[in-house]
């Protein structure tokens, strides 16, 4: 049995995620803050099996004894975590002089503080028994950086240092360590952007178009499977060309 734990998955890449690693087999243990909704999404794409493979929690990963309540509950239901997946993160779209000690606390507290976290309680399994994989989701403003999203770039370019770090700390371990860089995907978070707004960011996608959740997840899946084995420690973006 293959269990990952895979962070907001009431997202649209979240969801999507955890719909194709149980279809890969995977039996996903999922966190999301408060959009039930979202949950119930997931559920409505499964099939009866697939349903029994699916555990959603509300947790907020800002806190540690919430996270390791989390963590707790999940190894009462199973022995092991193969993979962990940490794509939970908060965005924020304002002047930098007009962020506040809350945005700081929040963004960085959910994108590096919970991934940060919640991976050190599952780490002692994985050294163990030299097995495991660690799939961290930043974004291409971590690479490029975004403006009146200082925060988020910021939070997300820790993530790809944190990733180029544990990789090389955990190689001897065997566990593989990369990260995932979505650029401009379809999805609720681009909402705030009018239609307009929207058809001007994608004039400058050298594919023409917004990516897709299942764009991401299908890399996620290949870099879970036995195919990615030698792999650690890589940035792998999925923007169309964007930041070329």
């Amino acid at each position: 049995m293959k269990t990952a734990i895979v962070t907001g998955v009431s997202g649209k890449i979240g969801s999507e995620i955890a719909v194709t690693l149980i279809k890969d087999g995977y039996f996903v243990f999922g966190t999301f803050n408060k959009n039930e909704k979202g949950i119930e999404q997931v559920t409505e794409r499964l099939n009866g099996e697939q349903k029994d493979m699916f555990f959603a929690y509300s947790v907020d990963l800002k806190d540690r004894q919430k996270t390791q309540n989390f963590v707790e509950t999940v190894y009462k239901s199973v022995r092991h975590v193969d993979l962990i997946v940490n794509n939970a993160g908060i965005d924020l779209i304002k002047p930098i002089t007009d962020c506040t000690e809350t945005d700081y606390e929040n963004v960085f507290g959910v994108n590096v503080k919970g991934t940060i976290m919640l991976t050190n309680l599952i780490l002692p399994d994985m050294i163990s028994r030299k097995s495991g994989k660690i799939i961290n989701v930043s974004s291409v403003w971590g690479k490029v950086g975004a403006s009146c999203e200082v925060l988020y770039s910021a939070s997300k370019s820790a993530i790809i240092g944190y990733t180029k770090a544990l990789a090389k700390e955990l190689a001897e371990s065997k566990i593989n360590v990369n990260c995932v860089c979505p650029g401009v995907i379809d999805s609720p978070m681009n909402d705030c952007f009018t239609n307009e707004e929207k058809q001007d960011i994608i004039s400058e996608i050298p594919f023409g178009k917004m990516g897709t959740a299942k764009d991401v997840s299908e890399l996620i899946k290949f870099l879970a499977s036995e195919s990615a084995n030698y792999i650690t420690g890589e940035i792998i973006t999925v923007d169309g060309g964007y930041t070329l």
